[in-house]
């Protein structure tokens, strides 16, 4: 199975994943960034730095092969799960 690595970049920063998940596909990783980001997004909420922060998913050679915006996770998210103080 195929190694995908989910780096988070906010602005100029990226925090690196180290490790990654073992994953069947592309597909399955964009399901994995978008409740990555929902999750982040629920315990911080939704600050200004994190709406335009970006996972960067990327492959064993190190390539990117999906790029997640925090902002577009936020589709059909139901708004009580966000909290907006």
């Amino acid at each position: 199975m195929p190694r995908y690595f989910f780096n988070t970049r906010i602005g100029d920063e990226l925090i690196g994943d180290p490790e990654g998940d073992e994953l069947r596909n592309l597909d399955r990783a964009w399901e994995v960034a978008r409740a990555m980001i929902r999750e982040v997004l629920r315990i911080e909420g939704a600050q200004p730095d994190l709406l335009t922060a970006v996972i960067e998913v990327t492959d064993d050679d190190g390539e990117i092969v999906l790029e997640f915006p925090f902002a577009e996770a936020l589709i059909d998210m139901p708004d009580e799960r966000i909290t907006r103080h």
